[in-house]
């Protein structure tokens, strides 16, 4: 008789969706036959990384038979300067999702809940289900809301909070909404969770953020043992290829995440790639510039082609094409453009498209065009 392994592992598996990663550039150009696909769909920087984060990479590569170094002690001094936070309050892992999981391994469990609010990254679902604990979902804000329309609702997620949660996930910015929430909300709802309750604000976009009522939740460590926030190098540092991210918490926090984070992450060219970007204000700077110039390019192409569009503030916007998202998807796949569906957040008619350079932005806007025609 075979064995259905299946059967054999924990309910949260069983019943887990693995998360939909956005398709490889060589994976359409083999199906398509095609060649000069552009890929809009991650949210990646076009600009790559900083000269200097490459050159610091390359440098490493004579070494890496080696072991990276298991205490990441180069990066974190560096982010221990960044923020100014003693480096026992810093954990490292291979992209910031990673911490995420981190996160979910130590505190969560059957018995226990996360709560998380409606359209919030994928991820947060996912390693609470693989953890085994029990995911409470707050409705969002309404279509219909003046400013921040499918947006975090805090105080539903707040009355979600009971005697049995462990974590509530907050993205600041979301994604896929490009939402955000601003300093005097949140900071009251942080307050306002049980000091048991972990409060994990995951700021993947913090970079691209203008607006003044922003708050950037590192400076708030010291007044809330319970929070937890996390960054990566994925975004607007370029550097989503080789995993970088971390988590700022307490020290005690910092201790438990770090008893179950394997050893040797982030790998070595993570590493120094990661300090070198720190250290490259410029390219940051043109990274910020060129995505502001390519977000009005594309709002003002969705503008005219009659396309409603969640307000963002990060390096996306999440579009309503007017029909299911997914068929759009395949067609522009086959004009070499690769771009995201979002029907697996409950958003059947929308698309997430990322900023690439102007080039790429204007060729989407033709290839939408004539999809859509």
């Amino acid at each position: 008789m075979a064995v259905r392994f299946i059967d054999h592992c924990c309910d949260g598996i069983r019943a887990l969706r693995p998360y939909e990663a956005g398709k490889p550039i060589a994976e359409i150009e083999r199906e398509f036959g095609l060649s000069g696909v552009i890929k809009l769909a991650s949210n990646e920087n076009p600009l790559g990384p900083s000269p200097k984060a490459l050159a610091a990479m390359r440098a490493e590569l004579d070494g890496i038979a080696l072991y990276p170094d298991g205490n990441a002690f180069a990066l974190k001094a560096a982010l221990a300067r960044k923020h100014g936070i003693a480096a026992d309050r810093i954990t490292v892992g291979s992209g910031s999702d990673h911490l995420l999981e981190l996160v979910a391994r130590a505190f969560l469990g059957p018995g226990r809940s996360a709560v998380i609010s409606r359209y919030a990254f994928a991820i947060y679902a996912i390693v609470t289900q693989g953890a085994s604990a029990s995911l409470k979902v707050a409705e969002a804000l309404p279509p219909s809301h003046p400013t921040q329309p499918y947006g975090h609702d805090l105080d539903a997620m707040l009355a979600l909070v009971d005697a049995t949660t462990r974590v509530v996930f907050i993205a600041n910015p979301n994604n896929p909404t490009g939402t955000w929430l601003k300093r005097a909300a949140l900071e009251r709802f942080v307050a306002a969770v049980p000091p048991t309750t972990l409060v994990l604000v995951d700021e993947a976009y913090v970079e691209y953020v203008q607006e003044p009522e922003y708050p950037d939740c590192s400076k708030w460590l010291d007044r809330f043992p319970n929070l937890i926030v996390t960054r990566t190098f994925s975004k607007a540092y370029g550097l989503a290829g080789v995993r970088v991210g971390y988590a700022l918490a307490s020290a005690e926090v910092t201790d438990l995440i770090n008893r179950v984070r394997l050893a040797f992450n982030p790998n070595t060219l993570g590493q120094s790639g990661a300090v070198a970007a720190l250290d490259d204000a410029e390219h940051l700077r043109r990274t910020l510039d060129a995505n502001r110039a390519g977000m009005a390019q594309l709002a003002a192409g969705f503008d005219r082609l009659g396309l409603p569009r969640i307000p963002s503030v990060c390096n996306f916007h999440t579009v309503d094409v007017g029909r299911p998202g997914r068929d759009v998807f395949q067609a522009l796949l086959r004009e070499g453009v690769i771009v995201r569906p979002v029907d697996n957040y409950g958003l059947s008619n929308h698309l997430r498209i990322s900023v690439g350079t102007e080039a790429q932005n204007a060729r989407l806007l033709a290839a939408l065009a004539r999809v859509l025609a």
